[in-house]
């Protein structure tokens, strides 16, 4: 049995996840920092770096920053994957699977590096 059929419910527990943070708390956010902000609904003392790094800076700031960055990460290489399959069909799928997927850990773990170092 190949690794990627071998860890694909794992993988799609990470997308399921990453379409959550995808759908619910990026648009929020996307709303915040770009039409409440500039228009003046929220004080520009709210989005200063200070505050900004001081919640980011905590555990669960750190765990919604590693939702945020990691999750949708994994969103992104499971839907590319099955975009390259409805392309090109199974054929290019042993190689472009493990690759995606690789990717994503690679950049997952990259993040985790960062978000430990705040």
């Amino acid at each position: 049995m190949k690794l990627v059929a071998r860890i694909e419910p794992g993988i799609w527990a990470l997308f399921g996840a990453g379409f959550m943070v995808g759908s619910l708390l990026l648009p929020a956010w996307i709303f915040v920092v770009w039409i409440a902000a500039p228009l003046g609904w929220v004080p520009a003392e709210a989005l200063g770096y200070e505050r900004a790094h001081a919640l980011a800076a905590g555990p669960i700031g750190r765990l919604l920053l590693l939702a945020l960055i990691v999750l949708p990460l994994w969103n992104g290489a499971n839907h590319l994957r099955h975009w390259l399959i409805d392309l090109g069909g199974y054929a290019r799928d042993g190689v472009m699977a493990p690759l995606l997927y690789a990717s994503a850990a690679v950049f997952s773990v990259v993040a985790i590096a960062a978000v430990v170092r705040l």
